[in-house]
């Protein structure tokens, strides 16, 4: 990636793009794995960023100036649009007019927002919080008034169980007040089996529709991105990224606590890279020549080249 590419527009990206994958980040590092990859966008996860930089489960803990504080730098450095799960808007109406205009100014190019009061769903400690239907597409119109001039979308996301008939005309009910109170795209937090999300895209054909997370095993398959698109689903979040990174860590890290020195992370390597350092992850050359530019002193960067095809 160039630290002059030009950021890629949500928007734009949604009217031409079939099917978009965009994995769930918690900084910059992750973000930058994702964008190498050859991932299209990014989702920012509410949970996994009150773990990677409070160092604490999720359990609501997490604050608005450490969402635009993150924001700020995984954008700073990387053009792929970013959709941020901005919890419950931190409040009511007036919290979350101010909310999104701050996600907004820090770059945020899609927000979220569950209509379940912290701690929520996801947390695993308590019965579930799901507000009234009025007051949450009271929320959906601040959020929308706070994004007017920009081109930050607004995702609705209803957490309302969907196991009964009841619970899936529930959150049909809620999907179309929340299209009517501004709403750009829907989200059934609680969609889990190919059934459920072709009847809910048949409920709302021509709306732009994200689903939730695809959660599946070799021994429970359930279906693949590429499944959902055609059931009219624009883009899919998978989390993976932080679980991939931590058990490699740990990996590497009984490796080295068990032989005391660090042969095993300085070999056992991929992608072409020695030695101890991460930076060929980054443009370093880049940086260098951009110093140069300025100050008339050129320097080479003699590490490693990243070379993605030997894995």
């Amino acid at each position: 990636m160039s630290i002059r590419e030009k950021r890629i527009s949500f928007k734009e990206l949604l009217e031409k793009e079939k099917g978009i994958i965009a994995p769930c980040v918690f900084d910059s590092a992750s973000a930058r794995v994702a964008y190498m990859a050859g991932f299209k966008a990014l989702c920012l996860s509410g949970a996994e960023l009150s773990m990677a930089m409070d160092g604490l489960p999720d359990l609501g803990i997490l604050s608005l100036p450490e969402l635009e504080w993150i924001i700020s730098r995984i954008t700073e450095n990387c053009p792929l649009p970013i959709i941020v799960d901005a919890e419950d808007g931190f409040g009511g109406p007036q919290n979350v007019y101010r909310t999104c205009k701050r996600l907004a100014a820090a770059g945020a190019a899609a927000i979220l927002m569950e209509d379940e009061s912290e701690p929520g769903f996801a947390k695993g400690v308590v019965e579930k919080n799901i507000i009234p239907k009025e007051e949450y597409w009271a929320k959906v119109r601040a959020a929308k008034a706070a994004l007017e001039g920009t081109e930050c979308i607004f995702i609705a996301r209803t957490n309302v169980l969907i196991n009964t008939e009841e619970g899936f005309q529930d959150a049909i009910e809620r999907c179309r007040g929340s299209l009517e109170a501004g709403a750009d795209m829907l989200l059934v937090n609680q969609l889990k089996t190919a059934e459920q999300a072709e009847r809910f895209s048949k409920e709302f054909p021509d709306v732009w529709k994200m689903f939730p997370d695809i959660n599946q095993s070799v021994k429970q398959p359930t279906m693949d991105a590429k499944d959902l698109y055609p059931l009219g689903y624009n883009i899919v979040t998978m989390h993976f990224l932080m679980k991939g990174a931590m058990v490699g860590m740990l990996n590497y890290a009984l490796r080295v606590a068990d032989e005391q020195n660090n042969i095993y992370p300085r070999d056992d390597m991929p992608y072409n890279i020695s030695g101890q350092s991460a930076q060929p992850f980054y443009p370093v050359q880049e940086w260098l020549d951009l110093e140069a530019g300025f100050s008339g002193i050129h320097n080479t960067f003699w590490g490693d080249k990243l070379d993605l095809t030997k894995r």
